[in-house]
């Protein structure tokens, strides 16, 4: 995304900004008390006394250093980190500084926008930048260049103490900000006077010369002009060099792209074991539901171009070709695995080759296999924008967005997908309920050849709310109902839809089990321990009319090797049938006062880790006349 600027776009080459001088009589008195008064500014700006207020609580630092050190420790903010990868310059770090401090006095976090009860609970919230890109344009408005706080010594001071990767170093942004305060104080709140300063090219601002390994270029005192025709220092302008080619300074995400090519390369890698498509070609719920889809809905394949992304194996292509299409393009990232389908479709007469057309008079090869991301595909084979009849992947990983391969899979879809085209599976659900005891280690560790061991099994449990766990669940061990936590659709959902937040309410489950565990009336209750989620993945009848399937990972239908996820909670709450009373509300969801339903609000983003994914889970039980009881929100990472 275009990150939106105030500069003038005819202005190719940048010059320094001059007024004619004009003649003065020379006024040592006045010169002396401009000094002064200068120098009083400066001492104040950068005094031993400042006081610097975090961002997000109230603590106070006596150094910025020191304050954004506890920003990233204690409240998952980096600033140089988001400043660097953004290539901040210093207008854009003044607007983000005053946009936090706006957002968490309305308690709401500054990255995803999500609304907190109390500042406390934004606290347990804050979490790690999930899309750099995403979040550039929240704070790019002009009404962040006037500071949220009064006094705020960390607009002053930023830039301090910014560290320097790579051996370069920029112009100090003291200057900068010395022209603001200048113009802030001739125009007031006046923003369009500001903005058409900027517009006209009045600040100048030009990255830093890059450094030799022996020393560094700084801007001396001949590269700054007085603009003020007075002979003061109040509006300075800065002429730098630009960045020798190459240099990290011009292109700031070198590091993350870097780092997000490496986890391509040992995510694809992995999947260059047979044994995981062993495992995933075993999968009978998998199998049957896009066989289904692909084989019994011939008006959809029969002679359609289809793209397979992600074919591993070819399965899905093979499938598409013995359906009757007209052309495969099956996408494979791994450089063996794509050899591997080449092989497998040859090896069946379904890969494309001009020497054998027809196999046994049936199929024609039609099967062609390409060896890289769908993204570049293009540069590889011959095709055109928006010529794919179908699109088919198997995209979906441990709490179906895992891995994050839907964000390829939405790319193909606009980019090679027909108008009208179909994609398969179409929707995707994400599903909610939660577990009881019989889900956890407790009842294994409770009696061990007639020994009780619990305290191992709460040991467990409590480590367990720290991390999400991915393994099967009885639906037997489910003590609440389930619900509907997300939906989606592929064939309309934008990018950004991919990280969400989304609430749903667990009520007891009333349903009568074999052995009991779950038959509550009003005068008993059971545990929750925490939620389990599971997704189903749908074939509708909006592109397959012949035959609809659904692939389901629910606890009530058969097993696959996608589990589900397991988040636990720092304690287990009590829910129940029980009758109205006037218990003190921090005694809800225990046994004298269980709760009748659980609130669940829970976010699921992309990590800033790559492919990896953040949950947010906080929960509130309700009593029986209405009273709430909050706990405060869960952080988990699965990756």
């Amino acid at each position: 995304m275009a990150f939106k600027t105030n500069l003038n776009e005819n202005e190719k080459e940048q010059v320094p900004y001059t007024v004619e001088q004009p003649e003065v009589e020379d006024d040592d008195d006045d010169d002396e008390m401009e000094e002064e008064k200068w120098d009083e500014w400066e001492g104040d700006e950068g005094g031993s006394d400042s006081q610097f207020v975090c961002l997000f609580c109230d603590s106070n630092y006596s150094s910025s250093s020191s304050l954004f050190q506890h920003c990233a420790s204690d409240h998952h903010f980096d600033f140089h980190s988001v400043r660097n990868s953004l290539n901040l310059d210093f207008y854009a770090s003044f607007k983000l500084i005053n946009y936090i401090r706006s957002q968490v006095a309305e308690s709401r976090c500054w990255s995803c926008g999500l609304s907190c009860q109390s500042k406390h609970d934004l606290q347990n919230h804050l979490h790690d930048v999930i899309d750099f890109n995403g979040i550039k344009p929240l704070w790019d408005d002009d009404r962040y260049l006037k500071p949220f706080m009064q006094d705020d010594s960390l607009l002053c001071n930023f830039g301090e103490y910014e560290e320097v990767e790579d051996e370069q170093i920029s112009i100090t942004d003291e200057d900068l900000l010395r022209e603001l305060k200048n113009i802030k104080e001739a125009y007031g709140d006046d923003l369009d006077a500001v903005k058409s300063l900027v517009a006209n090219g009045f600040f100048r601002r030009n990255e830093a010369t890059s450094v030799s390994d022996d020393h560094s270029n700084h801007a001396s005192s001949s590269d700054k002009e007085l603009i003020n025709g007075k002979g003061s220092r109040s509006c300075v302008s800065l002429i730098g060099k630009e960045p020798e080619e190459g240099s990290l300074m011009g292109n700031p995400q070198n590091h993350i792209a870097k780092h997000i090519k490496k986890v391509n390369e040992s995510y694809f890698g992995s999947y260059s074991s047979f044994g995981i498509h062993r495992e995933m070609l075993s999968d009978k719920a998998r199998m049957v539901a896009y066989g289904q889809a692909i084989l019994k809905n011939p008006s959809l394949l029969n002679g359609a171009v289809v793209m397979d992304v992600g074919c591993g194996t070819g399965i899905l292509s093979l499938f598409a070709a013995q359906a009757g299409a007209s052309r495969v393009i099956a996408v494979e990232a791994s450089a063996k695995m794509a050899e591997v389908a080449s092989r497998v479709a040859k090896d069946n007469g379904l890969l494309l080759s001009k020497s054998q057309p027809e196999v046994n008079g049936n199929h024609k090869g039609v099967v062609e296999v390409v060896h890289g991301m769908v993204e570049e595909i293009d540069k590889i084979v011959e095709i055109q924008p928006q010529s794919v009849d179908v699109l088919l992947s198997e995209w979906m990983g441990y709490c179906l967005l895992y891995e994050s391969m839907l964000g390829s899979v939405l790319y193909a879809r606009d980019r090679w997908l027909k108008p009208g085209g179909a994609i398969l599976p179409d929707t995707a659900t994400m599903f909610v309920a939660g577990f009881g005891k019989g889900g956890t280690s407790l009842p294994f560790w409770e009696n061990v050849c007639d020994f009780d061991m619990s305290c191992i099994g709460k040991e467990l449990v409590t480590d367990a709310a720290q991390y999400p766990i991915v393994d099967v669940i009885d639906h037997q061990d489910l003590v609440t109902s389930s619900t509907i936590l997300q939906n989606f659709d592929l064939a309309t959902m934008k990018h950004n839809d991919v990280d969400f937040t989304a609430t749903a309410s667990l009520e007891p489950k009333l349903s009568v089990s074999e052995n009991g565990k779950t038959n509550l009336n009003s005068k008993t209750c059971c545990w929750c321990y925490g939620v389990v989620l599971w997704f189903e993945t749908g074939f509708t009848s909006r592109f397959c009319r012949e035959t609809p399937a659904v692939l389901s990972t629910s606890p009530y239908t058969p097993k696959t090797h996608w589990s589900q996820t397991i988040l636990t909670f720092h304690e287990p709450v009590a829910i129940g049938l029980g009758e109205e009373n006037e218990g003190n509300p921090e005694t809800i969801g225990t046994e004298v006062y269980p709760a009748v339903k659980i609130d669940l609000r829970v976010s699921i983003v992309r990590s800033t880790e790559h492919r990896s994914i953040d949950i947010s889970m906080e929960a509130a039980g309700v009593g029986p006349d209405g009273q709430r009881r909050s706990w405060p929100a869960q952080l988990f990472s699965l990756q």
